[in-house]
């Protein structure tokens, strides 16, 4: 047991030396550099790890090999003093106004990458993180002002970074012109050459910011590797962080009378199950499992590999690799190379750079967390090593997930991964080998998404040299993820496999066994689909061997053709599972530059693009507080139309730093309780004694510091009476039955536009009813809502704040406060995306604004706020029939921006709000509970599109429509209609649904018709594979057996 003589913690940022010798444990790398250090670019979005917004880079140093490892983490997760004799390096510290940018803030800048600039900071280190990695790759030195990375790779690095502004493909093309492989002539509209001056690569290469592979930013100190030896140890408040160096000093640690006593102890790797399971109370007691040897070992051997329980996923990833590289067996190869493929699609990069394989495990067996890695290493056969007290034993992991649940006293030591054998002959005419595959259905095919279902499947199969029939010998089918507590294997179909002659008869029986075996439980959401899905792998992985021809290919299963036998004609027969690379993107844009007022009309840089990528750029949020600064966070009702008794904290007493709450009692006298004004009517700051919404402010938390105030707001009690009170309206249908309407002003009617019933009566076609139900979409923009409220002389108070209307402010708050509206100064420097949601209140104060115009020049009217926009777009997908997977093969949109000013700017705008509407038609539920509350409330259930989401191919023309006399300079709003062509989209979602349909509806003789059903938007994959048929694999083997 160490001496409990407490150390320093000493890291690095940019190069600084910091020294701590008291630190709140729970402080988390983004609360120290935001508060307590002037760097700001890393910014505070989802808080869970999951936007990429507070991305940095991370540097150890290793002695024993002599060497920086470098990686990114996500800094709202990572705890301070886990950083001892680390260095962090933001995006300042690669370059700024003050010393020169970094390239990549350059060329962010001119490929039009950057539009609001709340992520590109995040972004950069991402890409930063990648190029700097590359340079230590064995490839060779790539050509002058290029890196070792490839264009995939480029794209790639990015993938955990989220953005709502800018569509991804500026971002991407960022990135791609650093690739070693990249065609300039691919890249998109930037400001460095013009489409039009049709230069060569050398003098598009001489244009672009200079990237020097052999750059070095110094990403560790020097004087740090002083201080590796040394250990810390942490008290502040009756808090403390330990960081044994064995496993015998943590059994010691963990049988202590501070461990005993009711404290509340964490064993800390990376930290990131805090993303997922958030811990509304402190620890007393953190333990540090990054020095203990034993835990972060690997051994390889002919058996196997063992990995200590500490070894990060991005480690287990590359161990598995080298694997491969290093050629030992070919089935070892084969099936380590999977298994790591697969684990790279599982959460983002700066997620798995700290994420621990022990710690993954333990959630699965302890919170049931819906694992992948469980799966993958339950099939394998995988034994976990684990040790309570002084006894320490080997068990399945089976047995480990179905066993008692894990606690503090027991440590999980290591992973054991066998190895299986090679290719063998049982005899002259019969061998045998290992196939292995892995699966995964989830909203998005990289990065953070829990799966519907996972699955790996590993079979022992033998073959017959002269008959080529293939027998199954032994199988593993691992399902998790389907709404049942573990990762599971189905014994009753590997026993119902195992020996038997594979043939279309096995496999529909097999997979009749499976759909009464894989049933998810009551509550779980699509739980058809996610049965389906289980049908589907097994049949994607057995179908292909049935085939009395087959052979077993070297590779495993994608040696195969990813086709159904041809023994059954017609579409149905050709591609059940798709099977594409993720990335690689391409697009085109087609802009016409007008000269008539040049250089207005150029596509012109953003002014302070580049300080937005270094994070100098200062949002609202990043404005120092001043002194005794308090700080507020709402507690929100989580019922509608319900009495609100008592409002309690569940700490007593009051949690330290708490300074009061304040609720609608609390507004000054002369003061009225209204926090929004809208086009129908204004709307209470605060709830009063009932509640109108679920989700509407009920109170204020005052406190100390911002995270005091959240975790007292998130620990809020609060006792609610219904009696007498009726039912809420939840529903539109319920609203239409109970008569409960708004009054729409006139001035936003629209304004009719020909005879619509005369059109009707003359067309070919009549609709004689019809139904659109489209739900809503959360505006998701990345700078939460944030303000500063400073009071002033003369009972005045700037107001620093992220609103997109900062006159609806002042109204608003001086209407509340009771003071005239002069009183109170709003100012708004920029805001990290609004989209609307931080000014679709603000209407009315639009409408009443005075008109300051230079009317000499130009008198605005009322009716050119109305857009008049023109567009079109047509889309192509390709559908999984499989999964309901839905991939945007290529998108052309043609937009009329009238002559636009800067058509950099519209061009953002168009493939922004285009992808915008892709998460609308396609992937955005915003779903709510039984009370109404919004459950789809962070970055784990709530979907926006990402890099990997968008059309692979993305064109854009941007049309000249020459002259508009009531437009400025001719040049028309692009804003966010183009939102409305991501429809195109859901039409050709759609159109492929009706050719399935229409095979499946023939094939098999259905009633009923295959073109008439509803798509309900989103169209998330459930509801695209429920429309292609949730048995159609059932149904196709029914046709073939009955061919036979």
């Amino acid at each position: 047991m160490e001496d409990r003589t407490e150390r320093k913690l000493i890291f690095s940022v940019n190069g600084e030396r910091f020294e701590l010798s008291s630190i709140d444990p729970s402080t988390t790398l983004l609360e120290f550099l935001r508060c307590r250090t002037r760097y700001k670019s890393v910014k505070l979005g989802c808080g869970e790890g999951g936007c990429g917004a507070c991305v940095v880079l991370l540097s150890k140093y290793d002695p024993v090999l002599d060497q920086v490892v470098d990686f990114t983490v996500s800094s709202c997760l990572t705890l301070l003093c886990s950083l001892h004799g680390c260095s962090i390096t933001t995006s300042e510290g690669l370059g700024n106004s003050k010393d020169g940018f970094h390239t990549i803030h350059q060329r962010f800048a001119g490929f039009h990458a950057s539009q609001c600039g709340f992520c590109t900071p995040g972004m950069c280190m991402s890409l930063f993180s990648a190029l700097h990695n590359s340079k230590k790759s064995p490839r060779p030195d790539p050509s002058p002002g290029f890196s070792k990375l490839t264009v995939s790779e480029a794209e790639k690095a990015i993938v955990g970074n989220l953005c709502r502004c800018t569509g991804y493909r500026s971002i991407a093309d960022a990135c791609k012109s650093f690739a070693a492989d990249v065609d300039l002539e691919d890249l998109g509209l930037n400001c460095f050459w013009r489409k039009e001056e049709n230069m060569d690569a050398n003098a598009k290469l001489s244009k672009l910011p200079l990237y020097t592979h052999s750059d070095q930013i110094c990403s560790f100190p020097k004087f740090l590797k002083q201080e590796i030896k040394s250990k810390t140890l942490i008290y502040s408040n009756g808090y403390s962080w330990y960081s044994p160096v064995s496993v015998q000093e943590l059994q010691s640690l963990l049988e202590t009378d501070e461990a005993e006593n009711g404290t509340k102890v964490k064993l800390v790797v990376g930290n990131t199950g805090v993303s997922y399971y958030k811990e509304p109370e402190k620890y007393n007691m953190y333990v540090d499992l990054t020095h203990i040897p034993e835990l972060s070992m690997i051994r390889k051997d002919s058996k196997g590999i063992e990995i200590g329980a500490a070894v990060t996923i991005s480690k287990v990833i590359q161990v598995l690799k080298e694997e491969r590289e290093g050629g030992l067996h070919s089935n070892r190869e084969m099936i380590f190379k999977k298994v790591a493929d697969h684990m790279d699609k599982v959460a983002s990069e700066y997620i798995r750079n700290t994420a621990s394989l022990g710690g993954n495990l333990v959630m699965a067996q302890k919170n049931h967390f819906p694992s992948d890695i469980a799966t993958i290493l339950l099939a394998m056969d995988s034994t976990i090593v684990m040790q309570t007290g002084s006894k320490r034993l080997e068990i399945t992991l089976e047995e480990f997930l179905q066993g008692p649940l894990f606690n503090s006293k027991t440590v999980l030591l290591s992973v054991r991964i066998p190895s299986w054998e090679s290719e063998r002959r049982v005899s002259s005419e019969i061998k045998t080998k290992m196939l292995f595959e892995t699966f995964r259905a989830a909203p998005r095919p990289l990065g953070n998404a829990l799966p519907y279902l996972n699955a790996a499947f590993l079979a022992q199969v033998s073959t017959c040299e002269n008959s080529h029939h293939i027998i199954l010998e032994n199988i593993h089918l691992a399902f998790g993820a389907y709404g049942s507590k573990l990762a599971t294997r189905v014994r009753k179909v590997e026993e119902f496999l195992a020996g038997k002659l594979l043939s279309y008869n096995i496999l529909f029986e097999a997979i009749s066994l499976l759909k009464a075996t894989v049933v998810p439980e009551k509550g779980t959401s699509y739980p058809a689909y996610r049965t389906s899905l289980a049908v589907g792998f097994l049949f994607d992985f057995l179908h292909q061997l049935v085939e009395a021809d087959a052979d077993i290919p070297s590779g495993g299963l994608n040696g195969f053709v990813y086709a159904l036998p041809n023994k059954f004609s017609g579409p149905e027969s050709s591609n059940f599972h798709i099977r594409r690379p993720a990335l690689l993107s391409s697009a085109k844009q087609v802009v016409e530059v007008n000269r008539e007022y040049h250089p207005i009309g150029d596509p012109t840089k953003k002014a302070g693009a580049e300080i937005q990528a270094s994070g100098e750029a200062v949002y609202v949020d990043d404005i120092t507080s001043p002194k005794d600064c308090l700080y507020g966070s709402f507690i929100y009702s989580t019922r509608a139309l319900a009495r609100v008794k008592d409002i309690k904290l569940k700490s007593t007493p009051v949690p330290y730093g708490i300074v009061g709450i304040i609720s609608y009692k609390d507004i000054p006298e002369g003061g009225e309780n209204i926090g929004t004004r809208t086009i129908f009517n204004s709307e209470p700051l605060f709830a009063d004694d009932i509640t109108q919404y679920a989700g509407q402010p009920l109170a204020l938390v005052v406190a100390d510091t911002q995270k005091h105030a959240d975790m007292a707001a998130n620990s809020a009690v609060i006792d609610y009476d219904t009696e007498d009170l009726g039912s809420p309206i939840l529903s539109v249908e319920e609203a239409v039955e109970r008569s409960s309407f708004f009054e729409v002003p006139p001035f936003i009617n629209p304004k009719q536009i020909g005879d619509f019933s005369k059109g009707m009566m003359e067309a070919d076609h009549k609709i004689l009813s019809a139904q659109i139900k489209l739900g809503s979409q959360y505006y998701f923009y990345m700078e939460t809502q944030t303000a500063l409220a400073v009071p002033d002389e003369d009972n005045c108070m700037v107001v620093y704040s992220s609103t997109q209307c900062p006159e609806n402010a002042q109204i608003v708050i001086a209407r509340c406060l009771g003071v005239p509206n002069h009183n109170i100064q709003v100012i708004t420097r920029r805001v990290g995306g609004g989209f609307g949601g931080k000014a679709i209140r603000a209407i009315p104060a639009n409408l009443q604004a005075v008109n300051l115009s230079a009317s000499s020049y130009y008198v605005p009217e009322f009716a050119s706020m109305k857009y008049l926009n023109y567009g079109a777009a047509v889309s192509e997908v390709e559908v999984d029939l499989l999964t309901g997977g839905t991939t945007i093969l290529r998108t052309d949109i043609i937009y009329d921006c009238g002559q636009s000013l800067n058509p950099a700017v519209d061009l953002g705008q168009i493939e922004g709000a285009f992808v915008q509407g892709i998460g609308f038609f396609m992937l955005e539920e915003y779903l709510s509970n039984s009370d109404g509350l919004v459950v789809s409330d962070g970055t784990w259930t709530y979907k926006i599109p990402t890099i990997d989401t968008i059309p692979k191919q993305f064109n854009v023309e941007i049309l000249n429509s020459g002259h508009h006399q009531k437009r400025v300079l001719s040049s028309k709003a692009s804003g966010e209609p183009p939102l409305l062509l991501a429809v195109s989209v859901h039409c050709a979602t759609r159109s492929a649904i009706r050719e399935a349909r229409k095979e499946l509806f023939s094939l098999h003789k259905l009633e009923g018709s295959h073109s008439m059903f509803q798509l309900d938007v989103p169209a998330t994959m459930p509801v695209v594979k429920e429309l292609c048929g949730l048995d159609n694999v059932e149904r196709y083997l029914e046709n073939l057996l009955s061919h036979q």
